[in-house]
């Protein structure tokens, strides 16, 4: 859309200069043609804007309100995947936090050396968290104005709802309590992440992991190394850390979770350090994205009792019994 409105722009600085060259009829018809031009490209700007419109409340939506030393509310990400807290040097600068040296940052594709720093005062969902070490992050490569990481989701649950495509971030439910969702699956924690461990992917036992920072399902090279399944074409992505990776995207016919079937699930594979962190890189493992995720009502992170819940859309309840597939490939719900 951008590169046509330009195209657009230039046709009409060049109509307009040629007309002052050209005999009344010719200037008339060139001063009509930059009028259309114009006018379509006011009609472009209205589609576009409300394009931005959209976007930004989708990324709104996906992010909840912190404030740090009372001020705020600041835009942060809700990302499972995520071990540490970020923020952006902007906070950085405004709060005067303090550097404490570097660290190595594990992405997705990449390992980074960045910086760290000390700040006090995040609150969020009733609570307010201090002594926090957190990395820079640019937020053109997070999106956001920060991420709330595992570090300060412990003992929180984390709910995206679906259906009014919203997320929210707050106090743990008792363990015997499901809150009207249909499948609870039980998880190990590892390095804070939420592991499932018994899962299928095309009939190869795989650990899953929900991402809720990751847009696509990414799985390591020893999961496609068991699967079989035809290129339906390429992805490219870009990690936390700014590095842009393209891979092959391929389609999983069925993801078991806890008796519950995912079909056509887009799976992207890359032998990135993440896994390998988590200890993952020499057998089959998945990140599980929002986009499959979408599938779904509802999903809940509960780190206190270490369950993932998974809410139902109400057609499937309907028309399925014990297995019960999804097609993961709809984009229902784009939050």
């Amino acid at each position: 859309m951008t590169c046509f409105q330009r195209i657009v722009s230039g046709i009409a600085a060049s109509s307009a200069a040629a007309g002052a060259m050209l005999s009344p009829i010719a200037a008339q018809a060139a001063q009509s043609t930059a009028q259309t031009i114009r006018s379509l490209e006011q009609r472009i700007n209205a589609i576009e804007g409300d394009i931005l419109a959209i976007t930004r409340d989708r990324h709104h939506r996906m992010t909840v309100p912190v404030q740090i030393s009372g001020e705020g509310p600041f835009d942060f990400m809700v990302d499972t995947g995520a071990q540490a807290t970020v923020v952006t040097p902007k906070l950085s600068e405004r709060f005067a936090m303090t550097p404490t040296g570097t660290a190595t940052l594990v992405g997705m594709s990449s390992k980074a050396q960045v910086t760290m720093v000390d700040f006090d005062g995040l609150q969020f969902a009733g609570r307010q968290l201090d002594n926090l070490r957190s990395p820079l992050l640019l937020e053109r490569n997070i999106g956001a104005d920060g991420i709330l990481g595992l570090d300060s989701l412990q003992g929180l649950r984390v709910m995206i709802d679906f259906r009014d495509r919203t997320m929210t971030v707050g106090d743990a439910f008792e363990d015997d309590s499901s809150d009207g969702f249909e499948i609870v699956v039980r998880a190990r924690r590892k390095l804070g992440q939420m592991i499932i461990t018994h899962a299928e992917v095309d009939g190869v036992k795989t650990a899953i992991i929900i991402d809720t920072g990751a847009q696509g399902s990414v799985g390591n090279m020893a999961l496609q190394r068991r699967m079989r399944g035809r290129t339906s074409g390429q992805t490219i992505a870009t990690d936390v850390n700014g590095v842009t990776t393209s891979s092959d995207l391929f389609t999983a016919r069925q993801v078991m979770i806890s008796g519950l079937a995912l079909s056509r699930v887009p799976v992207s594979f890359a032998d990135g350090p993440a896994f390998a962190a988590l200890g993952l890189d020499k057998r089959p493992a998945l990140i599980l994205g929002m986009q499959s995720l979408r599938s779904f009502d509802r999903v809940a992170i509960d780190f206190a009792s270490r369950q993932i819940l998974f809410d139902l859309p109400v057609g499937t309840r309907k028309r399925t019994r014990g297995r019960r597939p999804i097609a993961a490939g709809s984009q229902r719900g784009n939050l």
